[in-house]
């Protein structure tokens, strides 16, 4: 009677060692016929009169070393391929190609000749916005004007900044940035509040991020007009600060003499009713001013045992 020796899952005869066909049929006749499928959920030969299942071994080197077949679009390309030689089957790719070619091309030819909206350039301004801002080639490299933004958004600065840029560009002036400044970061210690939480504190941070826009070689004029520019499209959240150097000739003091003393008539006037307000319309009238019915009502005028009655 055969067993099963658990330690080494094998079968054990007390026979003489059969061939292939007497193994196979002295299985069959022991533990009945077995299905021979090749994937995970392998079936088990179960032994008659024992629990433990044998389960089938897999012939795995068999299967990986099955032949592989390419399967080709039509009969004729697979005789193309298979029979003839690599210069006919270079050319016979090459023919192929150029039909398709020739068919797209004509498709293009096509859509070309009858434009639609999606075919429409967009215009040049609108294309420049996706691209970095242009600049201007300065000629000698003196700065002529600073102009720092802070703001405690890095969004709107950096919006900000290239929106300055590109005017800049348009108003012919060359800039040079937008140049990352220090951040500055301000802190507070404050109590948490005034009852229950006294006792604690809690910290508060403000970040504050600048950036730096220098113009160079530009006219006093065009500098004037881009500050004046950027104040009236100002962006929400963002402060500027610009430093402007006007450069003039030798004799500039003199010039600045002259003005002050061709205004110094007007200053003096003035300079000379800042104070008290003599010559302005107000004190002309005072009399006007305090005898007034709402004048008089708002001092108590109107009291009673005020008035005079003749």
């Amino acid at each position: 009677m055969p067993f099963i020796k658990n330690s080494h899952k094998r079968v054990v005869s007390d026979s003489p060692k059969p061939d292939a066909g007497a193994r196979s049929s002295l299985a069959e006749k022991h533990f009945g016929t077995a299905s021979r499928v090749f994937g995970f959920n392998t079936p088990l030969v179960q032994a008659p009169s024992m629990a433990t299942p044998i389960p089938l071994r897999l012939p795995w080197r068999a299967m990986g070393k099955a032949p592989l077949r390419r399967h080709y679009a039509t009969e004729e390309t697979a005789n193309i391929l298979n029979s003839s030689s690599q210069v006919e089957r270079q050319q016979w790719v090459d023919e192929s190609l150029g039909d398709k070619a020739a068919a797209t091309s004509a498709e293009i030819q096509d859509s070309t000749s009858a434009p639609t909206v999606d075919t429409l350039r967009l215009p040049r301004a609108v294309q420049a916005t996706y691209l970095r801002p242009l600049r201007r080639t300065p000629t000698y490299g003196v700065p002529t004007c600073d102009l720092q933004m802070r703001s405690y958004s890095i969004r709107n600065l950096e919006f900000f900044s290239d929106f300055a840029l590109r005017a800049a560009y348009y108003l012919g002036l060359p800039a040079y940035g937008p140049v990352p400044l220090p951040r500055i970061v301000e802190r507070w210690t404050v109590p948490r509040g005034n009852f229950i939480h006294k006792k604690s504190q809690e910290n508060f941070e403000r970040r504050t991020v600048r950036r730096l826009i220098q113009i160079r070689d530009g006219e006093a004029e065009a500098q004037e007009l881009w500050l004046a520019f950027l104040r009236k499209h100002a962006y929400y959240g963002i402060g500027m600060k610009a430093n402007v150097w006007e450069f003039a000739g030798v004799g500039v003091g003199k010039d600045m003499d002259a003005q002050v003393e061709s205004l110094r008539g007007e200053l003096e006037r003035t300079l000379g009713d800042f104070a008290f307000k003599k010559n302005s319309e107000t004190s002309k009238k005072p009399i006007e001013v305090i005898n007034r019915e709402n004048f008089r009502a708002a001092t108590g005028g109107n009291a009673p045992m005020t008035q005079r009655i003749p």
